[in-house]
């Protein structure tokens, strides 16, 4: 990914569904003007799910998914059904590609009252309308396509466009900022710190205090402190990473406001006072729990990796228990949560809202207390109330 291009966790994800040999794949390529995904007549061509990362006028940047056919059938076809269900989970629009020639089955059906039932956008396609000699439509939230033709491309990206159109209500940090504010970040450049650039949420940040019109001041942790001095005005709030939590909070001074970038991103993605609470959950663990930590990306771990050394050595710690620990990266997550005590998730930048909230609301439903990295390293530091502080959150 360029620099300058928008992170997979803010773009619009819109999957493709539909069974086997419906025109899902010609449709994708209909749409995005690529051939982005193979097109064959033999049904079960697509076997696993093709994401493709791009710029989709009127829309503006997506994630398109095209998916393998819900009917599939046999045991490799239940995984292949199992895979496209899982991509629900981070559906922002959904299209329902179905053969225009045919009335919608029973699969279909159910995959409409799925969308109904987890809130998702859609739109149904009825596709390989160049086949038909009379074209009638009476199904609802429908319109007529043919990937063949390109008849109904423009008005199905329009209206993709037009349900997809995402309000965000939340911000990073947007609704505290006035113009003129002065932030601080501290972000460390260590062994871990990727060569040339900052990682993404320090990047989005930045950005943001930016767009507001309000400062951004970055330091090192080395640094802090004199900068801090330098100042001739108190910033507005420091933003740390989360590994340095504790360093930073022992020089901040307490009358400002101190958070850290995964704080900001549990509140941006998903629910902060959920996080919060399941952060007490380290108070309280017992000999033998199981603690599963889950990443969103897949990056390549250092020797004192965050997610897989220094937050296990920090429970344990802090808890002074014996613990095992399991670890999930990209879109691995575990649909039985019932084994584990405790889970912590990274911040999530590289996952989009619905997909943190669907893990979320698994662990939650299953009764499985649910933090992340920023809230769980405040609380193991005694700096949990400090740093939500800002955002009116109560312990």
């Amino acid at each position: 990914m360029s620099l300058n291009a928008t992170a997979s966790g803010e773009r619009l994800h819109i999957a493709f569904f539909g069974l086997r040999n419906v025109g899902k794949s010609s449709l994708v390529n209909a749409v995005t003007g690529q051939n982005l995904s193979i097109v064959s007549d033999i049904k079960g061509t697509t076997t696993d799910p093709v994401q493709k990362a791009m710029e989709l006028l009127p829309i503006g940047p997506v994630l398109i998914i095209d998916t393998p056919g819900i009917d599939d059938d046999g045991t490799l076809g239940e995984l292949r059904v199992e895979k496209t269900r899982n991509i629900l989970g981070k559906t922002d629009v959904a299209v329902l590609v179905s053969d225009a020639n045919k009335s919608l089955q029973k699969e279909e059906l159910a995959l409409i009252d799925e969308f109904k039932t987890k809130k998702i956008p859609y739109i149904i396609t009825l596709n390989k309308t160049d086949l038909l000699d009379t074209i009638v439509n009476n199904i609802e939230n429908s319109l007529l396509v043919s990937a063949k033709t390109g008849e109904g491309i423009f008005e199905l990206k329009k209206t993709l466009g037009k349900i997809g159109k995402k309000e965000k209500n939340k911000q990073l940090l947007g609704d505290l900022i006035n113009t003129g504010d002065m932030f601080m970040l501290v972000t460390p450049i260590d062994e871990s710190a990727p060569k040339g650039r900052l990682i993404l949420p320090q990047q989005q940040t930045i950005r943001e205090i930016l767009d507001n019109n309000a400062i951004a001041i970055v330091s090192q942790v080395n640094e802090l402190s004199n900068a801090i001095s330098s100042l001739s005005q108190k910033p507005k709030m420091i933003i740390t990473d989360s590994q340095v939590f504790g360093k930073v909070a022992q020089i901040v001074p307490e009358d400002i406001p101190l958070t850290s970038f995964s704080i900001l991103f549990a509140r941006y993605k998903y629910d902060l006072a959920t996080v919060v609470k399941g952060a007490i959950k380290l108070d309280n663990l017992l000999d033998n729990d199981t603690i599963l930590i889950s990443e969103g990306c897949t990056h390549h771990r250092q020797c004192d990796d965050i997610g897989t050394v220094k937050i296990p050595n920090w429970v344990k710690k802090h808890s002074g228990k014996q613990l095992n620990f399991e670890f999930t990266s990209g879109g691995e997550f575990p649909k039985d949560l019932s084994k584990y005590s405790l889970i912590i998730h990274c911040g999530a930048c590289m996952l989009n809202d619905r997909e943190m909230n669907t893990r979320m609301t698994r662990a939650i439903e299953q009764g499985v207390p649910f933090t992340n990295y920023g809230v769980a390293i405040a609380q193991m530091h005694g700096i949990l109330k400090r740093s939500v502080t800002p955002f009116n959150i109560s312990i």
